[in-house]
């Protein structure tokens, strides 16, 4: 192999290239490095800030409940209600209650009445039936039609046979893909 001095340079000169764009790709890393150190850093900064914001807030209320305490105390007096200030059923707050003044409306009031199980039935017929929006019948014919629907007649599970079948149809239908017009 005859290296002539041209050569020599040439494999020189790639040599020295080869090594600054390994240095370069290195230093690149490096930077980037670093970039994302100070990035973290400014992201823990942020948060320890927050921190102290809070930190000081909490200060401040806590100093602030003791000038409220204060200031309390002075002017106002209130005081955290002790046990004895609560009352204990209705009756004791309606002993707290003042009569009625004049020209005030009658107050609402409310009646029941234990009912048997033989007026629970007549009662309901005095009132207006329920009937439910979807299917037109009221809960006690539903309660029955339940239980004679126990025993449907050949009509009914003819109809059951062919409902499933066209809703397996239906899938199948909608499962397929058609092409339109004459595009294959």
């Amino acid at each position: 192999m005859n290296l002539t001095r041209d050569r020599v340079h040439s494999i020189g000169w790639m040599t020295v290239l080869l090594i600054c764009g390994a240095l370069s790709v290195a230093l690149m890393l490096r930077v980037n490095a670093v970039k994302s150190q100070v990035a973290a850093s400014e992201k823990r900064l942020v948060y320890l800030q927050r921190d102290i914001e809070f930190l000081e807030t909490e200060f401040q209320t806590r100093s602030n409940q003791q000038q409220l305490k204060t200031l309390n105390d002075v002017e106002f007096g209130y005081e955290a209600p002790r046990a004895e200030q609560y009352i204990e059923g209705e009756r004791q707050l309606a002993a707290l209650g003042k009569a009625r003044a004049p020209g005030a409306p009658e107050p609402i009031r409310y009646a029941s009445a234990d009912v048997g199980a033989e007026e629970a039935e007549d009662a309901g017929s005095r009132f207006l039936a329920l009937v439910s929006p979807v299917t037109g019948v009221t809960p006690a014919a539903a309660k029955t039609g339940a239980e004679t629907h126990s025993s449907s007649s050949d009509g009914d599970e003819a109809e059951a046979k062919v409902l499933a079948r066209d809703a397996r149809n239906l899938s199948k239908r909608l499962a397929r893909i058609e092409l339109a017009g004459g595009a294959e």
